[in-house]
């Protein structure tokens, strides 16, 4: 599928991967209608930072996922859907699944309905590598039996699983985007790298994090839009799901270390339990197999070692800009 003259529906255009995803369309010549959640203050989110010339070519749309009649009223007109919207917080899912419930499941099944109904050409939904659990081999495929070892991850499996219905039921063109762990610049401070930013920033002595021996495959956010941009425009992977990580595993408390080198700190690295998941909620290991979307021509410019420290250079610079470090607040804990 060739992008261009597309007009491209892009669900949590608002949210992290979500706002790079709808800046790096716009900036190809995509047409782009944003559909961020509604609230009372006009807020777009990140997409209020995005340049002016980014903001003025936007069509934004403000919503919620969970009402089926503005899902539908978004979606026409539009071609490509990319399904972002979701709630993606694990402590916080623990304290209210009802809402991954509504906003993950449901809110998939609006989008799906109204792309059925308007024969829409194609839908990208986006997955969580949460969905494995811990891993049992490793590098992961898309093979890997599903695991719900939090609400949010068992939300995130039903969700796919009832993208993946509707192809198979109805033909409705998904495809299932799998990114393993996303870091860089606009990422919420309820994720691992940013809070290790942020507090060393704050001149904390003591980083406090949850376990520090469970593994990751970060991904650099620029990849990842990358990889959302080369599934999409794939007849090939229609009905599939397909794997957005670099192979390269690497510890908590590792990362904080290398994070650490990069910001010159001497600071503590403490684990806290308040900030633990369940024992059996954790998830240990994640490590992705990315075959489907390296023969698409994908591949990672921040893969391995050498990559994550250029990805945690920029993105620690990002975070240092007086503008950015000041939308966030380094002395809480954010569920």
């Amino acid at each position: 599928m060739d992008l261009n003259g597309k007009r491209i529906l892009i669900t949590g255009a608002d949210g992290f991967i979500g706002s790079h995803l709808t800046e790096a369309l716009v900036r190809q010549g995509s047409t782009v209608r944003a559909f961020v959640l509604y609230n009372s203050f006009g807020s777009w989110g990140w997409l209020d930072t995005v340049p002016r010339e980014i903001r003025s070519q936007l069509d934004v749309f403000a919503g919620d996922v969970r009402d089926a009649h503005g899902v539908a009223t978004a979606m026409r007109g539009c071609e490509v859907v990319l399904h972002l919207a979701a709630l993606i917080a694990i402590p916080y899912s623990y304290h209210s699944p009802d809402t991954y419930v509504e906003t993950n499941i449901k809110g998939t099944l609006n989008v799906l309905q109204a792309a059925r109904a308007l024969g829409v050409e194609r839908v990208v939904h986006t997955s969580t590598s949460e969905v494995y659990g811990t891993a049992r081999s490793i590098p992961i495929t898309e093979e890997h039996p599903l695991s719900g070892q939090s609400p949010y991850a068992a939300t995130k499996i039903g969700a796919d699983q009832l993208a993946l219905s509707f192809h198979r039921s109805f033909g409705t063109p998904v495809v299932v985007a799998r990114p393993f762990n996303t870091y860089g610049p606009r990422q919420s401070a309820r994720a691992v790298i940013p809070t290790i930013i942020t507090q060393i920033a704050a001149g904390a002595q003591a980083i406090r994090l949850g376990s520090l021996s469970p593994t990751r495959d970060f991904n650099f956010v620029g990849d990842t839009v990358s990889a959302f941009l080369r599934v999409t425009e794939s007849d090939d992977c229609v009905g599939q799901v397909v794997h957005f990580g670099t192979g390269h595993e690497i510890s908590i408390g590792d990362t904080a270390r290398l994070i650490l080198g990069i910001m010159r700190s001497e600071a503590r690295i403490e684990s806290d339990e308040q900030r633990l998941r369940p024992a059996a909620s954790e998830v240990d290991r994640l490590c992705a197999d990315s075959k489907k979307a390296r023969a698409l021509g994908w591949a990672p410019a921040y893969g391995g070692l050498d990559g994550l420290r250029r990805g945690l250079q920029e993105t620690v610079a990002w975070f240092l800009s007086p503008e950015n470090l000041g939308r966030y607040q380094s002395d809480r804990y954010h569920l």
